[in-house]
């Protein structure tokens, strides 16, 4: 395997871990949420107001159901991280790759935004978000104009 191959396979597996974390902090607070708020319905007693607990049931009810669709995005989050491929590879971007530009590097996964690892910026963006979009499939030396800024691709893994 060459450096190139071993470098960009260190840094796509720590991304890959960073991706990780941050699905499973997102899984941890949403289950913690649906358990306050269940909890929290449990207890709540009818009293003799009874639009005024009609009213607050509802309202449970909705943060519950809020609640319960950040649980079922954290899941699709997490089976994309599941089903991507990381291993480095020339070629067209995909996602699971790594994009380096003159205006930043990207790994194309999921929406996370901004990170820094071992002092080097990273932005963790979905192949379904803009810019995603016209980043997959291009290749080493391409260019694409986004928001009015020309990137010039200078590597892919």
């Amino acid at each position: 395997m060459d450096k190139k191959a071993v470098l960009y396979g260190t840094k796509k597996a720590s991304l890959l871990a960073t991706c990780k974390q941050y699905v499973d902090q997102r899984l941890a607070n949403v289950r913690q949420a649906i358990a306050s708020a269940s909890e929290a319905a449990a207890d709540d007693t009818k009293s003799s107001a009874g639009d005024k607990f009609e009213t607050t049931r509802e309202m449970m009810q909705q943060e519950l159901s809020r609640h319960q669709q950040l649980l079922a995005d954290a899941k699709r989050m997490e089976q994309v991280l599941t089903n991507l491929d990381v291993n480095v590879h020339e070629g067209p971007v995909k996602p699971g790759s790594l994009v380096l530009t003159n205006h930043g590097n990207f790994f194309i996964a999921i929406s996370m935004g901004h990170v820094q690892i071992d002092g080097v910026s990273y932005w963790i963006i979905s192949p379904a978000s803009p810019l995603g979009q016209r980043l997959i499939g291009v290749k080493t030396r391409d260019e694409i104009a986004f928001n009015g800024m020309v990137y010039h691709i200078t590597d892919t893994a």
